[in-house]
């Protein structure tokens, strides 16, 4: 932080506040402490039969690799209205949600992963957004897996496939603890 929204004060402190457990920035001028928090990414794997529907990026980071349509959530909007509103940005698809999926965190970056299921009404009910390159379906065999553009992504695939083999839904939780997420 440069500067404090409060007050223009451009001298923060990063202290530890009374009764707080970790730093924040402080204002010494006008006392405001500003949090900062995680972000939530909200997203929904679109699937159809045997196949999944992925976005090649078109943006950075990861230009290029393909993901599951996801993006921050946006103020006064559900979890499951963003993941909608984000498929429908970036492979053009409306969705009936099936339920959450996955649940994953990456606290060196400060982001929280919500991943749906959502159900493609048909193999052609989708198109390619501004935000993507292109939309394709696939199935298990034949996901690019070494071009898939986050580690949160590759989650959401893994076990989804896993669940179809055995036959049950679960919600899956992970963490990413190093540093070296793309």
């Amino acid at each position: 932080m440069n500067y404090c929204s409060n007050c223009g004060s451009d001298q923060l402190d990063f202290v530890v506040p009374a009764g707080d457990n970790r730093p924040r920035f402080v204002c010494p001028n006008c006392s405001v402490i500003h949090y900062s928090n995680p972000k939530i990414v909200a997203g929904c794997l679109p699937v159809i039969g045997d196949q999944v529907l992925l976005a090649r990026r078109a943006i950075h980071p990861r230009k290029g690799y393909w993901n599951v349509p996801s993006g921050y959530l946006e103020n006064g909007e559900t979890v499951e209205e963003g993941a909608l509103r984000e498929v429908r940005e970036e492979v053009e698809a409306e969705l009936r949600l099936i339920g959450m999926h996955s649940l994953y965190s990456i606290p060196h970056i400060n982001q929280v992963y919500i991943h749906f299921l959502g159900e493609l009404p048909s193999a052609d009910a989708f198109g390619c957004g501004e935000e993507s390159l292109e939309a394709q379906l696939f199935r298990e065999e034949d996901i690019p897996w070494e071009e898939i553009a986050f580690t949160s992504s590759t989650f959401s695939l893994q076990h989804y496939f896993a669940d179809r083999k055995s036959g049950e839904h679960r919600l899956h939780r992970g963490v990413l603890e190093r540093r070296e997420d793309r």
